[in-house]
């Protein structure tokens, strides 16, 4: 008898505890932290400017500035790192790196020529470095001498630039470093009170030059962030919240990625709750996810460098060097996952490009002169991923596309549509008469058969797909196990 009731009071704390612990997790899973400066908005924007951004696809990154001239060597030295932090470099001096002003004169720039080789390329927009962690400012500032005006060249570089490439159909993004090694202000923490006095100083030169960016350019679409991981500015929640507060105010529509700002406990990028903070994703830096749950939901963008990890102009680029079908991979996948592409350039000091990005740029241009309706307006499909490419959706249509990378050496091409979808046609997206028959071997399971083609190109193929009922199916039972 008190053997059962033992095992009765045992069975009943069991399943106290696990009620208990269930209850818990529950009411841990619920609570939030109460955030004064964390999102501001949870899930994507809806409006029509996000929805362009959304549809870009592929865009440009431009890193410029006074480090191109150096291009990554020092005395006859080679710094290692990437070329636009060579002033961080100890053999460097910070007064001999700010000297360069005195040598900037980039007298072959000339934007139509940039924005020719973008629109050729298929690029939607392009990001600028207006200014980078050195603080040399690439447009005349009227808060810093530190800029463009005092050089050689003397003459706006910003302007002209958005000015050919809105000519060309491209939109503008504004690259703008909160880091700047030229302000004295400058503090990596705040530590003293001599440290808040100047830090405070540094916040309103900030506030006045991004002001000053957004009047100068207005049809620039958004402010793309750097230089904002370091304590001094991420203890500047308040200040950083009210400061975008203001400027989307004064630019209705504009468009501002998750780097710019911490919420009030230090997280960057997602607040204290997980909650985006930004318009976008900017964590996906010379990486692209795997997969869409990577992404949960949110808009993002990949920036993409063609040597391993050169930004600005490096006399000598070393490392693995991204081939042009490479690329094309990168583009494809970050498309399949509801992300944009940008691929690097770094312009030399006289002004122009480099020939081996132009070459990618040409190859590339190639490509999507015949692909680009894959691209443009694409979103995460929902099919079945597969080891040959990827299935890319365009937003609105019954389109899919297949971009193929990896022909098998059967010469078959196996989709797996989501449930109750079926293909109504299929067709090469270069060679709208060559049709497919899909070969239905398995339920929402087709093949596609190549006809022995041996391409030597990425290619798509067009899938227009159609609903069926549940009740569809070839038959096919499934297992008994």
């Amino acid at each position: 008898m008190k053997r059962n009731l033992l095992i009765i009071i045992v069975l009943l704390s069991c399943s106290y505890a696990r009620q208990t612990f269930a209850q818990q997790t529950a009411t841990t899973a619920k609570k939030e932290i109460s955030l004064q400066h964390g999102a501001h908005r949870l899930g994507r924007r809806n409006d029509a400017d996000m929805a362009r951004w959304r549809a870009y696809g592929l865009g440009q990154f431009i890193h410029w500035g006074l480090y191109s001239i150096p291009g990554g060597e020092w005395n006859g030295k080679i710094y290692n790192g990437a070329a636009e932090w060579i002033r961080t470099w100890k053999e460097v001096s910070p007064q001999a790196y700010d000297s360069l002003i005195y040598r900037f004169n980039p007298i072959k720039f000339n934007p139509d020529s940039w924005a020719a080789v973008a629109g050729r390329m298929g690029v939607k927009y392009v990001t600028i470095t207006t200014k980078h962690h050195d603080g040399f400012c690439l447009w005349p500032s009227k808060y810093t001498n530190f800029t463009v005006a005092h050089s050689p060249y003397k003459k706006d570089i910003i302007g002209p630039l958005v000015k050919a490439y809105n000519k060309q159909g491209i939109d503008v993004i504004l690259y703008f470093s909160i880091m700047d090694w030229h302000n004295p202000d400058w503090r990596y923490d705040i530590k003293t009170r001599d440290d808040s006095i100047a830090f405070n100083r540094f916040k309103q030169f900030t506030r006045n030059q991004l002001l000053e960016l957004l009047t100068r350019y207005p049809t620039a679409k958004g402010l793309w962030f750097d230089g904002t991981w370091d304590n001094s500015w991420v203890k500047q929640a308040a200040f950083a919240d009210s400061l975008e507060t203001e400027m989307r105010k004064l630019r209705p529509g504009l468009i501002i990625g998750s780097r710019f700002r911490a919420d009030e406990y230090g997280k960057r990028h997602f607040d204290s709750n997980g909650n985006l903070m930004g318009d976008y994703e900017q964590g996906w830096e010379r990486k692209i996810p795997e997969k869409i749950e990577d992404v949960h939901g949110n808009d993002w963008d990949c920036v993409m460098t063609i040597p391993e990890n050169q930004w600005g102009y490096a006399k000598t680029w070393s490392g693995h060097i991204k081939t042009a079908d490479e690329l094309l991979e990168m583009l494809a996948k970050c498309v399949s996952l509801d992300g944009n592409f940008v691929l690097n350039f770094g312009p030399k000091p006289d002004g122009t490009l480099r020939t081996e990005e132009q070459t990618l740029a040409k190859a590339i241009g190639d490509w999507m002169t015949v692909n680009k309706e894959a691209i443009y307006n694409g979103e995460y499909a929902g099919f079945a991923k597969q080891d040959w490419g990827y299935f890319i959706k365009n937003t609105g249509t019954n389109k899919t596309y297949m971009v193929i990378f990896n022909v098998p050496v059967s010469g078959l091409l196996r989709v797996t549509t989501p449930l109750h979808t079926v293909i109504n046609k299929a067709y090469d997206l270069g060679n709208l008469t060559q049709t497919y028959t899909p070969e239905e071997i398995g339920t929402s399971t087709y093949f596609i058969h190549l006809h022995q083609q041996t391409p030597k190109k990425p290619f798509v193929i067009v899938l227009e797909t159609g609903e069926t009922g549940k009740s569809h199916g070839t038959g096919y039972e499934k297992a008994k196990t």
